[in-house]
Parts: structure tokens; sequence; C-alpha cells
């Protein structure tokens, strides 16, 4: 009698490539997940993506970003207070108040468009995000910019037969500021109706993640907003540095100048590392920007001033401010 040899026959099994499943024993293909899900550790199962965003629920930094936006509000509503109380005393009157006021209620909204990087982006808050602070901040910009050529102006036509003279008006300095934030309007208008920003959902760049981002439509015009707002910026800080050793009743240029010195280093250590990051931090690093130079625009603009009317009340004078006093 023959005796029977069985001989078994054992698979070598192969882990599934990355976002694939199995989960049929000795099966010889693998199955892959959705793009919104993820293999379990085992591969055996997908399972959901994890969503990543800027959540106020999830994120502490949410919570932070938030407390210094407040913050940085009600310290430019201080600061307008402080000006409009006082809004009749030589060091308000000397620089155009009403600018004055213009800049604080466009820090403040600055201030306030941090908000919209918050939480769950959808395509209204992408659009407005990325077109707010473009708008504020250039009227921002052009109020320190009238300033600066009003400066400039009103010390050019201090001299006989001067004709600067007829430059002298109340409507210069708002033409400027309308023309130069109407400018950045119209881009930001366009790029709206032309590529507008929207939701995006990244599932390629983390495995087991959805990135939930803004996606800016048209690079054209984002970069367009974006240089436009610096060439004021720069326009602004070299006319200003240009006059900042004029008489001591025309040196709000020197703190014009530093306020753009800390506005264009923000702005441009900013695009590097806004480029080379993705998700969450990207965002972050946007916020930051935003934050930093509102706060280098108020700091350096309003707190020597306010500095002045509520701890050296004595120099809030006319002589002082023409150079006059007698010691």
């Amino acid at each position: 009698m023959t005796r029977l040899t069985i001989h078994t026959c054992c698979y070598d099994c192969v882990p599934c490539s990355e976002g694939e499943i199995s989960n049929i024993t000795d099966s010889d293909n693998c199955i892959k997940c959705q793009s919104d899900e993820w293999p379990n550790e085992k591969r055996d199962r997908c399972l959901p993506k994890v969503v990543e965003f800027i959540s106020y629920q999830n994120d502490t930094i949410a919570s932070a970003f938030s407390c210094v936006s407040v913050f940085g509000c009600l310290v430019t509503g201080f600061i307008f207070g402080i000006f409009f109380s006082y809004r009749d005393t030589p060091i308000v009157k000397a620089n155009n108040r009403n600018l004055s006021y213009l800049l604080l209620v466009s820090i403040i909204l600055s201030f306030l468009s941090v908000f919209l990087f918050l939480g769950r982006p959808n395509d209204v808050t992408c659009r407005l995000r990325e077109t707010s602070f473009g708008i504020f901040f250039s009227v921002a910009v052009s109020s320190l910019l009238a300033k600066t050529v009003m400066v400039c102006v009103a010390f050019k036509s201090t001299k006989p037969g001067s004709p600067w003279r007829k430059w002298l008006s109340v409507k210069l300095p708002y033409t400027i500021v309308s023309l130069c934030s109407s400018f950045q309007a119209l881009i930001c208008i366009i790029w709206l109706s032309i590529s507008p920003p929207f939701q995006d959902l990244d599932t390629d760049s983390y495995p087991g993640k959805i990135i939930i981002q803004c996606n800016e439509g048209s690079d054209i015009w984002f970069y367009s907003m974006l240089g436009y707002l610096g060439l004021l910026a720069a326009v602004s800080l070299v006319l200003a540095f240009m006059v900042r050793t004029l008489p001591d009743s025309f040196n709000e240029a020197k703190y014009i100048t530093f306020s753009m010195l800390v506005f264009c280093s923000v702005w441009i250590s900013m695009i590097p590392a806004y480029l080379s990051t993705r998700g969450k931090t990207m965002v972050a690093v946007e916020i930051f920007a935003v934050m930093a130079s509102s706060a280098g625009l108020l700091g350096c603009v309003f707190f020597p001033k306010c500095f002045i009317i509520l701890f050296k009340s004595e120099m809030n004078i006319k002589a002082d401010l023409l150079g006059k006093r007698k010691n």
C-alpha cells in the first residue's frame, strides 16, 4: 500500500503599501482606502483621516491668538480715547488728528481680522481673510504716507514765496489715502472676480491627515496684493527717512520711519516662512505677521505721544513743539 504524502502550501505575507489594507486572509490583493481615510496600525481597516485646522476647541494657540487680538483692540481703543479726549492739545493737532483717528481704526480692524484666520475655513472666510488685511493695512500705510507727505509739504511751504503753499490743503492727505487704498481695493475686487480664494482639502501632504486650508485661487493676484502693500510701505519708509531730520515740530517722521522698518521687517521675514510651511503652521505665521505689524504701527507711532500726553504734559505745549521753549 502506497503511503500518500500531503504537502501543505503557505503564503509569505507582504505588508500592504501605504494607504492600503487587507481584511481577507491569504488575499492576493490589497484594498486602497478612500481619499478621506487611512489604514489603522494592523492595516486591516480604514479609519477616517484626522482633520487639521486651527480649532477653538482643540488648539491652545487659537485661544492665545484670540487673547492677543482682543488685547490689541482694547489697547488701540484706549489710545483712540486718549487722542479724542486730548484732541485740542498741540501734540494731537500737530500731525493731523483725523488721519490719526483713521490709522487707529484701521489698526483695530487689522487686529480683528485675526479671527478670520481661526476656526474651520470656508469659501467666505477664505475670501475675507486674504483681502481684509490687505485693504486694512493699505489704509494704515496710506495714512502714514499722507502724514509724511504733509510733513514734507509743511516744511517746504515755510519759505517765503514757496509754491508748496498751494498744496497745504485739507484735501491732500485724504486724496492720498483714498487713491492708495482704492487701488488696493481694485486689485482685491479683480482678484475676487477672476479667481477668488476658496476652501481646499489637502489629502496628500501628510499621511493620515486632511489639511483644511485656504487656496489663494490666483497666485498672481495674491502676490500683486502683497506687492502693492510692500510698495506703499517702501515709499513711506524712504520718504519718512528722508524727512526725519526736519525740525522738532515735524518730528513724527521719526516715528513713522521706525514703524515702517518694523512693518517691512515683519512681512519680509514672513514670506519665506509662509512659503515653506503647510497647514496650521502656515496660518499661524500669517496671523503672527498681522498682529506683529499692527503692534509695530501702534507702538512706534502712538506710544511716544501717549507718554507725553499722560506723563509729560509740560511738553504738550506749542512752544515746546516748535522748539522755542525757554529753559
